[in-house]
Protein backbone atom coordinates (compact mmCIF):
# COMPACT_ATOMS: atom_id res chain seq x y z
CA UNK A 1 0.00 0.00 0.00
CA UNK A 2 3.10 2.19 0.94
CA UNK A 3 4.47 1.89 -2.95
CA UNK A 4 1.31 2.49 -4.17
CA UNK A 5 0.50 5.61 -2.30
CA UNK A 6 4.48 6.77 -3.23
CA UNK A 7 4.08 6.45 -6.96
CA UNK A 8 0.69 8.29 -6.87
CA UNK A 9 2.62 11.26 -5.49
CA UNK A 10 5.88 11.02 -7.77
CA UNK A 11 3.26 10.61 -10.63
CA UNK A 12 0.94 14.16 -9.66
CA UNK A 13 4.67 16.19 -9.78
CA UNK A 14 5.41 13.87 -13.18
CA UNK A 15 2.24 15.32 -14.64
CA UNK A 16 3.86 18.79 -15.68
CA UNK A 17 7.97 17.84 -16.41
CA UNK A 18 7.27 17.06 -20.10
CA UNK A 19 9.11 19.20 -22.47
CA UNK A 20 9.49 18.41 -26.50
CA UNK A 21 12.19 20.69 -29.04
CA UNK A 22 12.02 21.72 -32.37
CA UNK A 23 14.82 21.28 -35.11
CA UNK A 24 14.90 23.32 -37.96
CA UNK A 25 16.42 21.68 -40.84
CA UNK A 26 17.89 24.00 -43.52
CA UNK A 27 16.03 23.71 -47.35
CA UNK A 28 18.10 22.60 -50.51
CA UNK A 29 18.31 24.77 -53.43
CA UNK A 30 14.80 24.48 -55.83
CA UNK A 31 13.81 25.55 -58.92
CA UNK A 32 11.12 28.42 -58.77
CA UNK A 33 8.72 29.42 -61.39
CA UNK A 34 8.24 33.29 -62.26
CA UNK A 35 5.56 35.03 -63.64
CA UNK A 36 6.51 35.17 -67.49
CA UNK A 37 8.08 31.68 -67.58
CA UNK A 38 11.04 32.35 -65.76
CA UNK A 39 12.58 29.70 -63.93
CA UNK A 40 15.36 30.59 -61.17
CA UNK A 41 17.46 27.99 -58.69
CA UNK A 42 17.88 28.80 -55.16
CA UNK A 43 17.09 28.48 -51.85
CA UNK A 44 14.32 29.65 -49.61
CA UNK A 45 15.49 31.96 -46.81
CA UNK A 46 12.66 33.10 -45.44
CA UNK A 47 9.11 35.17 -46.02
CA UNK A 48 8.40 39.05 -44.84
CA UNK A 49 6.07 41.84 -45.65
CA UNK A 50 4.60 39.89 -48.68
CA UNK A 51 8.20 39.29 -50.16
CA UNK A 52 10.02 36.24 -50.81
CA UNK A 53 14.16 36.12 -50.28
CA UNK A 54 15.87 33.60 -51.73
CA UNK A 55 19.96 32.72 -51.59
CA UNK A 56 21.56 31.86 -55.84
CA UNK A 57 24.10 29.56 -55.65
CA UNK A 58 26.46 32.39 -55.76
CA UNK A 59 25.53 33.60 -52.58
CA UNK A 60 24.02 36.78 -53.40
CA UNK A 61 20.33 37.42 -51.93
CA UNK A 62 17.36 38.10 -54.47
CA UNK A 63 13.60 39.10 -53.63
CA UNK A 64 10.48 39.20 -55.85
CA UNK A 65 6.90 39.38 -54.18
CA UNK A 66 5.25 36.50 -53.48
CA UNK A 67 2.68 37.14 -56.76
CA UNK A 68 5.38 36.96 -59.13
CA UNK A 69 5.50 33.22 -58.19
CA UNK A 70 3.77 29.65 -59.71
CA UNK A 71 0.41 29.15 -57.69
CA UNK A 72 2.11 25.82 -56.96
CA UNK A 73 5.31 27.52 -55.24
CA UNK A 74 3.11 30.16 -53.55
CA UNK A 75 1.52 27.68 -51.63
CA UNK A 76 4.81 25.82 -51.03
CA UNK A 77 6.28 29.41 -49.53
CA UNK A 78 2.80 29.94 -47.59
CA UNK A 79 3.28 26.39 -46.04
CA UNK A 80 6.64 26.80 -45.12
CA UNK A 81 6.21 30.32 -43.70
CA UNK A 82 3.41 28.53 -41.51
CA UNK A 83 6.19 25.96 -40.23
CA UNK A 84 8.63 28.74 -39.58
CA UNK A 85 5.82 30.72 -37.66
CA UNK A 86 5.00 27.78 -35.60
CA UNK A 87 8.41 27.71 -34.19
CA UNK A 88 8.23 31.55 -33.77
CA UNK A 89 5.83 31.10 -31.62
CA UNK A 90 8.49 30.36 -28.88
CA UNK A 91 8.71 34.24 -28.88
CA UNK A 92 5.57 34.84 -27.87
CA UNK A 93 5.00 35.32 -24.44
CA UNK A 94 3.10 32.89 -23.00
CA UNK A 95 0.31 33.50 -20.40
CA UNK A 96 1.61 32.00 -17.01
CA UNK A 97 -0.42 29.52 -14.81
CA UNK A 98 -1.27 30.31 -11.50
CA UNK A 99 -2.58 28.00 -8.77
CA UNK A 100 -6.09 28.78 -8.03
CA UNK A 101 -9.13 26.32 -6.41
CA UNK A 102 -12.14 27.43 -7.33
CA UNK A 103 -14.79 28.16 -4.52
CA UNK A 104 -16.85 25.15 -5.65
CA UNK A 105 -14.33 22.93 -5.32
CA UNK A 106 -12.89 24.38 -2.22
CA UNK A 107 -15.87 23.81 -0.34
CA UNK A 108 -16.80 19.89 -1.63
CA UNK A 109 -12.98 19.24 -0.72
CA UNK A 110 -13.54 20.92 2.82
CA UNK A 111 -17.23 18.91 3.23
CA UNK A 112 -15.27 15.81 2.25
CA UNK A 113 -12.79 16.37 5.04
CA UNK A 114 -15.32 17.24 7.59
CA UNK A 115 -17.33 14.21 7.05
CA UNK A 116 -14.35 11.58 6.83
CA UNK A 117 -12.90 13.49 10.18
CA UNK A 118 -16.23 13.10 11.78
CA UNK A 119 -16.15 9.30 10.79
CA UNK A 120 -12.38 9.25 12.12
CA UNK A 121 -13.54 10.54 15.31
CA UNK A 122 -15.77 7.32 16.05
CA UNK A 123 -12.98 5.23 15.57
CA UNK A 124 -10.74 3.40 18.48
CA UNK A 125 -7.12 5.21 18.68
CA UNK A 126 -5.85 2.44 17.27
CA UNK A 127 -7.62 2.69 14.30
CA UNK A 128 -7.37 6.16 14.23
CA UNK A 129 -3.53 6.27 14.06
CA UNK A 130 -3.86 3.15 11.34
CA UNK A 131 -6.30 5.39 8.82
CA UNK A 132 -4.59 8.40 9.94
CA UNK A 133 -2.07 8.91 7.25
CA UNK A 134 -3.78 7.76 4.52
CA UNK A 135 -6.43 9.99 4.73
CA UNK A 136 -4.00 12.35 5.34
CA UNK A 137 -2.46 11.55 1.89
CA UNK A 138 -5.63 11.19 0.29
CA UNK A 139 -6.37 15.06 1.13
CA UNK A 140 -3.03 16.42 -0.47
CA UNK A 141 -3.92 14.18 -3.87
CA UNK A 142 -7.37 15.93 -3.60
CA UNK A 143 -5.61 19.76 -3.48
CA UNK A 144 -3.08 18.81 -6.23
CA UNK A 145 -5.77 17.79 -9.05
CA UNK A 146 -7.97 20.81 -7.73
CA UNK A 147 -5.14 23.22 -8.63
CA UNK A 148 -4.57 21.29 -11.23
CA UNK A 149 -7.70 21.69 -13.11
CA UNK A 150 -8.75 24.49 -10.89
CA UNK A 151 -5.91 26.69 -12.91
CA UNK A 152 -6.07 30.30 -13.87
CA UNK A 153 -4.23 32.04 -16.93
CA UNK A 154 -2.46 35.09 -16.62
CA UNK A 155 -4.23 37.98 -17.68
CA UNK A 156 -1.68 39.66 -19.70
CA UNK A 157 0.10 38.53 -23.30
CA UNK A 158 2.38 39.56 -25.68
CA UNK A 159 1.39 38.98 -29.57
CA UNK A 160 4.42 38.62 -32.10
CA UNK A 161 3.21 40.85 -34.96
CA UNK A 162 4.78 38.77 -37.57
CA UNK A 163 2.27 35.80 -36.41
CA UNK A 164 -0.61 38.08 -37.05
CA UNK A 165 1.03 39.01 -40.38
CA UNK A 166 1.07 35.97 -41.83
CA UNK A 167 -2.95 35.71 -41.44
CA UNK A 168 -3.23 38.74 -44.01
CA UNK A 169 -0.25 37.89 -46.27
CA UNK A 170 -2.55 35.69 -48.57
CA UNK A 171 -4.93 38.72 -49.14
CA UNK A 172 -2.05 41.23 -50.29
CA UNK A 173 -2.21 43.60 -51.94
CA UNK A 174 -5.87 44.38 -51.03
CA UNK A 175 -4.67 44.95 -47.42
CA UNK A 176 -1.74 46.69 -45.85
CA UNK A 177 -0.15 46.07 -42.60
CA UNK A 178 2.25 47.86 -40.23
CA UNK A 179 2.57 48.32 -36.41
CA UNK A 180 4.45 49.56 -33.89
CA UNK A 181 4.57 48.72 -30.05
CA UNK A 182 0.69 49.18 -29.11
CA UNK A 183 -0.92 47.71 -32.22
CA UNK A 184 -0.95 46.28 -35.11
CA UNK A 185 -2.29 48.02 -38.02
CA UNK A 186 -4.42 47.03 -41.38
CA UNK A 187 -5.07 49.45 -44.02
CA UNK A 188 -7.81 48.48 -46.59
CA UNK A 189 -11.02 50.05 -48.61
CA UNK A 190 -13.43 47.55 -46.74
CA UNK A 191 -14.25 45.48 -50.58
CA UNK A 192 -13.42 42.21 -50.90
CA UNK A 193 -11.43 40.79 -53.65
CA UNK A 194 -12.50 37.02 -52.98
CA UNK A 195 -15.92 37.41 -53.78
CA UNK A 196 -19.21 39.50 -55.37
CA UNK A 197 -21.53 41.79 -52.68
CA UNK A 198 -24.80 41.85 -52.14
CA UNK A 199 -26.87 39.38 -53.87
CA UNK A 200 -28.40 36.78 -52.13
CA UNK A 201 -30.58 39.52 -49.36
CA UNK A 202 -33.71 38.98 -49.38
CA UNK A 203 -37.15 40.35 -50.23
CA UNK A 204 -37.42 42.54 -47.33
CA UNK A 205 -33.68 42.81 -46.47
CA UNK A 206 -32.10 44.94 -48.25
CA UNK A 207 -31.85 49.00 -47.42
CA UNK A 208 -30.72 49.92 -50.44
CA UNK A 209 -27.79 50.54 -49.57
CA UNK A 210 -24.55 49.94 -51.68
CA UNK A 211 -20.66 48.85 -51.26
CA UNK A 212 -18.63 52.38 -52.06
CA UNK A 213 -15.18 51.52 -51.20
CA UNK A 214 -13.75 53.85 -47.54
CA UNK A 215 -10.51 55.10 -46.47
CA UNK A 216 -9.73 53.00 -43.80
CA UNK A 217 -5.86 53.98 -44.44
CA UNK A 218 -3.66 55.13 -41.52
CA UNK A 219 -4.71 57.27 -39.01
CA UNK A 220 -8.06 55.68 -39.75
CA UNK A 221 -6.88 51.75 -40.27
CA UNK A 222 -8.13 49.25 -38.23
CA UNK A 223 -6.06 48.15 -35.01
CA UNK A 224 -5.81 45.31 -32.89
CA UNK A 225 -4.02 45.12 -29.77
CA UNK A 226 -0.48 43.46 -29.36
CA UNK A 227 -0.73 43.64 -25.38
CA UNK A 228 -4.75 41.94 -24.83
CA UNK A 229 -5.41 41.34 -21.35
CA UNK A 230 -8.20 38.70 -20.43
CA UNK A 231 -11.23 40.98 -19.07
CA UNK A 232 -12.70 40.17 -15.78
CA UNK A 233 -16.21 40.83 -16.39
CA UNK A 234 -16.24 39.90 -20.56
CA UNK A 235 -19.13 42.24 -22.32
CA UNK A 236 -21.57 40.38 -24.28
CA UNK A 237 -21.86 41.09 -27.92
CA UNK A 238 -25.87 40.89 -28.24
CA UNK A 239 -28.89 43.34 -28.72
CA UNK A 240 -27.39 46.44 -26.51
CA UNK A 241 -23.59 46.32 -27.01
CA UNK A 242 -21.49 47.06 -29.74
CA UNK A 243 -24.24 47.45 -31.86
CA UNK A 244 -22.39 50.20 -33.97
CA UNK A 245 -19.03 50.15 -35.43
CA UNK A 246 -16.78 46.72 -36.01
CA UNK A 247 -16.12 43.97 -33.19
CA UNK A 248 -13.19 42.58 -35.98
CA UNK A 249 -11.68 42.58 -38.94
CA UNK A 250 -11.56 39.60 -41.52
CA UNK A 251 -8.02 38.86 -43.39
CA UNK A 252 -9.17 40.36 -46.33
CA UNK A 253 -9.86 43.56 -44.96
CA UNK A 254 -13.35 43.33 -44.63
CA UNK A 255 -14.86 44.51 -40.90
CA UNK A 256 -16.96 42.61 -38.95
CA UNK A 257 -19.90 43.68 -37.24
CA UNK A 258 -22.13 42.21 -34.59
CA UNK A 259 -24.38 39.53 -35.50
CA UNK A 260 -26.98 42.00 -34.55
CA UNK A 261 -28.33 44.78 -36.70
CA UNK A 262 -28.86 48.13 -34.38
CA UNK A 263 -32.23 47.25 -34.32
CA UNK A 264 -31.40 44.10 -32.43
CA UNK A 265 -32.13 41.78 -35.02
CA UNK A 266 -30.15 38.57 -36.11
CA UNK A 267 -28.65 39.52 -39.13
CA UNK A 268 -28.64 36.24 -40.51
CA UNK A 269 -32.18 35.13 -39.74
CA UNK A 270 -33.73 38.24 -40.68
CA UNK A 271 -32.68 37.61 -44.35
CA UNK A 272 -30.29 40.74 -44.56
CA UNK A 273 -27.06 39.15 -45.54
CA UNK A 274 -25.66 38.01 -49.02
CA UNK A 275 -24.38 34.89 -49.70
CA UNK A 276 -20.83 35.47 -47.92
CA UNK A 277 -22.61 36.96 -44.81
CA UNK A 278 -22.22 40.51 -45.59
CA UNK A 279 -24.07 44.08 -46.23
CA UNK A 280 -24.31 47.79 -46.41
CA UNK A 281 -24.35 49.91 -43.35
CA UNK A 282 -25.65 53.58 -43.61
CA UNK A 283 -22.73 54.90 -44.86
CA UNK A 284 -22.52 52.40 -48.22
CA UNK A 285 -19.75 50.43 -46.23
CA UNK A 286 -19.41 46.61 -47.09
CA UNK A 287 -19.13 44.73 -43.82
CA UNK A 288 -19.69 41.43 -42.82
CA UNK A 289 -22.18 39.87 -39.79
CA UNK A 290 -21.15 36.60 -39.05
CA UNK A 291 -17.79 34.48 -39.53
CA UNK A 292 -16.10 34.81 -43.18
CA UNK A 293 -15.79 31.07 -43.32
CA UNK A 294 -15.19 31.36 -46.83
CA UNK A 295 -11.93 32.69 -46.28
CA UNK A 296 -10.83 29.14 -46.12
CA UNK A 297 -11.27 28.92 -49.84
CA UNK A 298 -8.36 30.84 -50.10
CA UNK A 299 -5.98 30.77 -46.76
CA UNK A 300 -4.52 28.13 -45.29
CA UNK A 301 -6.82 25.85 -42.76
CA UNK A 302 -4.57 26.63 -39.71
CA UNK A 303 -5.01 30.50 -40.26
CA UNK A 304 -6.69 32.65 -38.53
CA UNK A 305 -10.10 34.21 -40.71
CA UNK A 306 -10.51 37.27 -38.61
CA UNK A 307 -8.82 38.87 -35.68
CA UNK A 308 -10.94 40.65 -32.68
CA UNK A 309 -10.56 44.21 -31.88
CA UNK A 310 -9.52 42.85 -28.19
CA UNK A 311 -6.54 41.11 -29.63
CA UNK A 312 -7.29 37.49 -30.24
CA UNK A 313 -7.66 35.81 -33.02
CA UNK A 314 -10.39 34.21 -35.26
CA UNK A 315 -10.47 30.23 -36.52
CA UNK A 316 -12.31 27.85 -38.34
CA UNK A 317 -13.27 24.48 -37.73
CA UNK A 318 -9.58 23.40 -37.17
CA UNK A 319 -7.16 24.79 -33.97
CA UNK A 320 -4.33 26.29 -35.08
CA UNK A 321 -2.18 23.17 -34.38
CA UNK A 322 -4.25 21.47 -37.04
CA UNK A 323 -6.51 19.32 -34.71
CA UNK A 324 -10.38 19.35 -34.25
CA UNK A 325 -11.56 22.29 -32.67
CA UNK A 326 -12.69 21.14 -29.18
CA UNK A 327 -15.60 22.22 -27.05
CA UNK A 328 -15.81 26.46 -26.59
CA UNK A 329 -16.32 28.89 -23.73
CA UNK A 330 -19.17 31.02 -22.95
CA UNK A 331 -17.26 33.59 -25.32
CA UNK A 332 -17.11 30.96 -27.93
CA UNK A 333 -13.64 30.52 -27.51
CA UNK A 334 -11.13 28.88 -25.63
CA UNK A 335 -7.38 28.77 -24.44
CA UNK A 336 -5.47 26.54 -27.76
CA UNK A 337 -2.65 24.21 -26.51
CA UNK A 338 0.46 26.84 -27.09
CA UNK A 339 -1.37 28.62 -24.15
CA UNK A 340 -2.89 31.65 -26.17
CA UNK A 341 -6.57 32.79 -26.12
CA UNK A 342 -8.89 32.48 -29.37
CA UNK A 343 -11.85 32.39 -30.90
CA UNK A 344 -13.81 29.94 -33.42
CA UNK A 345 -16.13 31.02 -36.43
CA UNK A 346 -19.00 28.70 -37.07
CA UNK A 347 -21.87 28.31 -38.99
CA UNK A 348 -24.64 28.50 -36.16
CA UNK A 349 -25.24 31.54 -33.52
CA UNK A 350 -23.60 33.16 -31.92
CA UNK A 351 -21.35 32.67 -35.22
CA UNK A 352 -18.20 34.16 -33.79
CA UNK A 353 -18.31 36.12 -30.69
CA UNK A 354 -20.17 35.86 -28.01
CA UNK A 355 -18.86 37.83 -25.18
CA UNK A 356 -15.12 39.83 -25.92
CA UNK A 357 -13.27 37.74 -24.05
CA UNK A 358 -10.20 40.65 -24.14
CA UNK A 359 -10.37 43.94 -21.67
CA UNK A 360 -12.39 46.64 -24.58
CA UNK A 361 -13.66 50.19 -24.48
CA UNK A 362 -17.15 50.25 -25.45
CA UNK A 363 -18.32 54.15 -26.09
CA UNK A 364 -21.75 55.83 -25.08
CA UNK A 365 -22.73 55.03 -28.01
CA UNK A 366 -22.40 51.08 -27.53
CA UNK A 367 -18.99 51.10 -30.35
CA UNK A 368 -15.88 49.70 -29.18
CA UNK A 369 -13.23 51.96 -29.50
CA UNK A 370 -11.08 52.87 -30.71
CA UNK A 371 -12.39 52.38 -34.66
CA UNK A 372 -11.76 53.12 -37.53
CA UNK A 373 -14.62 55.26 -39.76
CA UNK A 374 -16.60 54.88 -42.73
CA UNK A 375 -17.26 58.21 -44.33
CA UNK A 376 -21.21 58.51 -45.95
CA UNK A 377 -21.80 60.48 -48.90
CA UNK A 378 -25.74 60.43 -49.12
CA UNK A 379 -28.60 59.90 -46.15
CA UNK A 380 -29.05 56.47 -44.89
CA UNK A 381 -31.92 55.07 -47.00
CA UNK A 382 -34.71 52.71 -46.30
CA UNK A 383 -35.51 49.22 -46.83
CA UNK A 384 -37.17 48.77 -49.85
CA UNK A 385 -39.70 45.18 -49.34
CA UNK A 386 -40.06 42.76 -52.10
CA UNK A 387 -36.33 43.62 -53.70
CA UNK A 388 -34.16 40.81 -54.76
CA UNK A 389 -30.38 41.51 -56.07
CA UNK A 390 -29.64 39.66 -58.63
CA UNK A 391 -25.93 41.22 -59.52
CA UNK A 392 -23.32 43.46 -58.33
CA UNK A 393 -21.51 44.16 -61.05
CA UNK A 394 -17.48 46.14 -60.61
CA UNK A 395 -17.67 48.86 -63.95
CA UNK A 396 -14.30 50.26 -64.24
CA UNK A 397 -12.44 50.86 -61.04
CA UNK A 398 -14.57 54.10 -59.70
CA UNK A 399 -17.73 52.27 -60.10
CA UNK A 400 -20.43 49.52 -59.40
CA UNK A 401 -23.98 48.42 -61.07
CA UNK A 402 -26.17 47.02 -59.30
CA UNK A 403 -29.17 45.12 -60.37
CA UNK A 404 -32.54 43.97 -58.60
CA UNK A 405 -36.48 42.68 -59.45
CA UNK A 406 -39.07 44.12 -58.09
CA UNK A 407 -42.70 43.20 -58.78
CA UNK A 408 -41.93 41.69 -61.63
CA UNK A 409 -39.89 44.29 -63.44
CA UNK A 410 -35.90 45.01 -63.28
CA UNK A 411 -34.32 48.07 -61.62
CA UNK A 412 -30.76 49.46 -61.46
CA UNK A 413 -28.56 51.24 -59.76
CA UNK A 414 -25.69 52.40 -61.36
CA UNK A 415 -23.34 55.12 -59.98
CA UNK A 416 -19.62 56.05 -59.98
CA UNK A 417 -16.94 58.62 -58.24
CA UNK A 418 -14.36 60.76 -59.26
CA UNK A 419 -10.80 61.40 -57.94
CA UNK A 420 -12.17 64.89 -56.29
CA UNK A 421 -15.06 63.09 -54.60
CA UNK A 422 -18.18 63.75 -56.78
CA UNK A 423 -20.54 60.80 -55.96
CA UNK A 424 -22.98 60.08 -59.14
CA UNK A 425 -26.35 58.02 -58.67
CA UNK A 426 -28.53 56.54 -61.33
CA UNK A 427 -31.64 55.22 -60.62
CA UNK A 428 -32.39 53.27 -63.77
CA UNK A 429 -36.35 52.09 -63.79
CA UNK A 430 -38.57 50.82 -66.42
CA UNK A 431 -40.18 54.20 -67.31
CA UNK A 432 -36.85 56.37 -67.37
CA UNK A 433 -34.04 57.71 -65.11
CA UNK A 434 -33.76 59.84 -61.93
CA UNK A 435 -29.73 60.88 -61.62
CA UNK A 436 -28.50 62.31 -57.80
CA UNK A 437 -24.86 63.74 -57.42
CA UNK A 438 -23.27 64.06 -53.66
CA UNK A 439 -20.00 65.56 -53.10
CA UNK A 440 -18.28 63.25 -50.58
CA UNK A 441 -14.81 62.14 -49.66
CA UNK A 442 -11.82 62.13 -51.65
CA UNK A 443 -11.17 58.59 -52.36
CA UNK A 444 -8.13 56.93 -50.96
CA UNK A 445 -5.92 54.29 -52.75
CA UNK A 446 -3.43 51.93 -50.38
CA UNK A 447 -0.50 52.51 -49.79
CA UNK A 448 2.06 50.73 -52.52
CA UNK A 449 5.53 49.03 -51.12
CA UNK A 450 8.24 50.02 -52.31
CA UNK A 451 9.79 48.82 -55.39
CA UNK A 452 11.96 45.24 -54.78
CA UNK A 453 15.09 47.11 -57.00
CA UNK A 454 18.27 45.06 -56.05
CA UNK A 455 21.07 47.60 -56.13
CA UNK A 456 24.15 46.25 -57.68
CA UNK A 457 27.21 44.51 -54.87
CA UNK A 458 28.95 48.20 -55.29
CA UNK A 459 26.89 50.45 -54.02
CA UNK A 460 26.67 49.16 -50.20
CA UNK A 461 29.49 47.04 -48.14
CA UNK A 462 28.65 45.47 -45.23
CA UNK A 463 31.55 44.25 -43.20
CA UNK A 464 33.13 41.90 -41.27
CA UNK A 465 31.23 39.05 -42.76
CA UNK A 466 31.74 36.98 -40.40
CA UNK A 467 31.25 39.04 -37.94
CA UNK A 468 31.42 38.90 -33.90
CA UNK A 469 28.42 40.89 -33.30
CA UNK A 470 29.66 44.24 -34.59
CA UNK A 471 28.83 45.41 -38.18
CA UNK A 472 29.84 48.18 -40.34
CA UNK A 473 27.52 49.71 -43.14
CA UNK A 474 29.45 51.57 -46.11
CA UNK A 475 27.71 53.97 -48.52
CA UNK A 476 29.92 53.90 -52.06
CA UNK A 477 29.06 55.28 -55.20
CA UNK A 478 27.80 58.28 -54.46
CA UNK A 479 24.82 56.86 -52.41
CA UNK A 480 23.98 59.30 -49.47
CA UNK A 481 22.75 59.06 -45.88
CA UNK A 482 19.81 60.77 -46.44
CA UNK A 483 18.20 58.13 -49.20
CA UNK A 484 18.55 55.20 -46.41
CA UNK A 485 14.81 55.19 -44.91
CA UNK A 486 15.43 52.55 -42.49
CA UNK A 487 17.78 49.26 -41.89
CA UNK A 488 16.49 46.00 -40.57
CA UNK A 489 18.15 43.14 -39.51
CA UNK A 490 16.16 40.14 -39.53
CA UNK A 491 17.02 36.66 -38.06
CA UNK A 492 16.66 33.54 -40.68
CA UNK A 493 13.70 32.35 -39.45
CA UNK A 494 12.18 35.50 -40.28
CA UNK A 495 11.98 37.44 -36.93
CA UNK A 496 13.06 41.18 -36.73
CA UNK A 497 15.89 42.04 -34.32
CA UNK A 498 16.83 45.97 -34.60
CA UNK A 499 14.49 48.45 -37.04
CA UNK A 500 16.61 51.40 -37.64
CA UNK A 501 14.66 54.41 -39.06
CA UNK A 502 17.45 55.89 -40.70
CA UNK A 503 21.16 55.20 -41.98
CA UNK A 504 23.30 54.39 -38.68
CA UNK A 505 27.18 53.43 -39.57
CA UNK A 506 27.77 50.53 -37.00
CA UNK A 507 25.08 48.26 -35.54
CA UNK A 508 24.84 45.63 -33.47
CA UNK A 509 23.89 42.10 -33.94
CA UNK A 510 23.64 39.09 -31.82
CA UNK A 511 26.84 36.87 -31.78
CA UNK A 512 25.60 33.75 -30.30
CA UNK A 513 27.14 30.82 -31.79
CA UNK A 514 27.30 30.89 -35.65
CA UNK A 515 24.00 32.29 -36.88
CA UNK A 516 22.94 34.04 -40.39
CA UNK A 517 21.13 37.78 -40.56
CA UNK A 518 19.41 39.49 -42.96
CA UNK A 519 20.28 43.40 -43.17
CA UNK A 520 17.82 44.62 -45.18
CA UNK A 521 18.30 48.40 -46.06
CA UNK A 522 15.40 50.42 -47.78
CA UNK A 523 15.92 53.45 -49.70
CA UNK A 524 13.93 55.91 -51.68
CA UNK A 525 13.73 54.11 -54.48
CA UNK A 526 15.56 50.35 -53.74
CA UNK A 527 15.42 47.43 -51.69
CA UNK A 528 19.00 45.59 -50.26
CA UNK A 529 19.58 42.61 -48.93
CA UNK A 530 22.96 41.39 -47.36
CA UNK A 531 23.94 38.08 -45.31
CA UNK A 532 25.66 38.07 -42.45
CA UNK A 533 27.48 35.40 -40.51
CA UNK A 534 28.49 35.30 -36.96
CA UNK A 535 30.76 33.63 -35.09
Amino acid sequence: MKKILIVAILSAFAINSNAHSINVQDLASRSWHLEGGQDIEGSFLFFQNNTVFLERGNSTVVQYPLSSFSASDQHWILKRYEQIKTINESHITRPIQTMYISPERLIFILAGLLVIGLLLYTFPPKTKVKYLPYIMVSGILAMLYSFKNGTLQKTTITTDPTSIDSSFIPFKPNVVTSWDGTYFYIESQGIPSTHGMMVGISDSGWQQQVPIPQCYILPNAWSIPLHPTMASSPIPVDSVHFTRGAIAIAVNGVPIFNEHTNTGADALTAGQLDNYGGHCGRADDYHYHVAPLHLYGHTASTLPIAWAFDGFAVYGALEPDGSTMTALDINHGHYGSNGIYHYHGTSSYPYMIARMAGNVTEDATHQLIPQATASPVRPGQTPLSGALITSCMAVGTNGYVLTYTLAGQTYQVSYSWTASGVYTFNFINPTGTTTETYNGFIPCKLPVGISNITYTEDKINIYPNPSKGQICVMLKDGLKPAEIKNITVISANGQTITSLPSYTEHISIPSVGNQVYFIVIKTTNAVVTKKIITE
